[in-house]
Formats: structure tokens, C-alpha cells, sequence
């Protein structure tokens, strides 16, 4: 089993930047990749970005490049997510999730352990 649990939400101003975190016990997951997903009110959770566990490859859905990175420091079994330049549609509720397949997917459904989930605020 995988215990994850997010770190970091808040409440910031459009513009700011915000850093979460994903620390994960249980097992070690620098075989496994890590994903981050965010859910807004009144809609599906939705894809935000993903690295390997070498951390060699990352993706991210369109709307966060250029503005928020993906890490790993698998040392500390914890996977971070600068998020910066953030904007009234970055609010939601953010979760770290693993996948153990091998690939690095973006959908939920091939991630097998989630967390809890932090939440952030943008305000305009």
C-alpha cells in the first residue's frame, strides 16, 4: 500500500505562485510515476502534469506549460508542483496520484493510489 498526502494549497492572488508537495510512505516510489490532477467545483478532475520515476520524462496538459514544473526528490519519497504565473482557473482542489504500470499516463483511471487532495484559491 501507498499513502500519499498533498501539501501547500492556499489562497493566493492571480499571479502568485505556490508550491505543493506529495509525500508518499508505505513504499518507495522511485519506480513509479507520479501524477498530479486537479478537480475544480462542479467539474470532472481533470490531467495537470506527470513524471517518470527517473524523472526523465514530464508532460503537462497545455493550459500549466510554461507555468508550472513537475519534481521529484525520491530521496525523500516526495514529489513537488511550482505552480507560478497561477490564474482565476487554476482553483481546484489539487491530488497527487501513482501510477506502478511503468508508463506515465494521463489518465486517472491508470493511477492506482491518490491522495487526499490540497486545495487552491486564486483570487482575482
Amino acid at each position: 500500500q501507498v499513502q500519499l498526502v498533498e501539501s501547500g494549497g492556499g489562497l493566493v492572488q492571480a499571479g502568485g505562485s505556490l508550491r505543493l508537495s506529495c509525500a508518499a510512505s508505505g513504499r518507495t516510489l522511485s519506480r513509479y510515476a507520479m501524477g498530479w490532477f486537479r478537480q475544480a467545483p462542479g467539474k470532472e478532475r481533470e490531467f495537470v502534469a506527470v513524471i517518470t520515476g527517473s524523472a526523465v520524462i514530464t508532460n503537462y496538459t497545455d493550459s500549466v506549460k510554461g507555468r508550472f514544473t513537475i519534481s521529484r526528490d525520491n530521496a525523500k519519497n516526495t514529489v513537488y508542483l511550482q505552480m507560478n504565473s497561477l490564474k482565476d482557473e487554476d482553483t481546484a482542489v489539487y491530488y497527487c496520484a501513482a501510477d506502478t504500470s511503468g508508463g506515465w499516463p494521463r489518465g486517472r483511471d491508470d493511477y492506482d493510489y491518490w491522495g487526499q487532495g490540497t486545495a487552491v484559491t486564486v483570487s482575482s
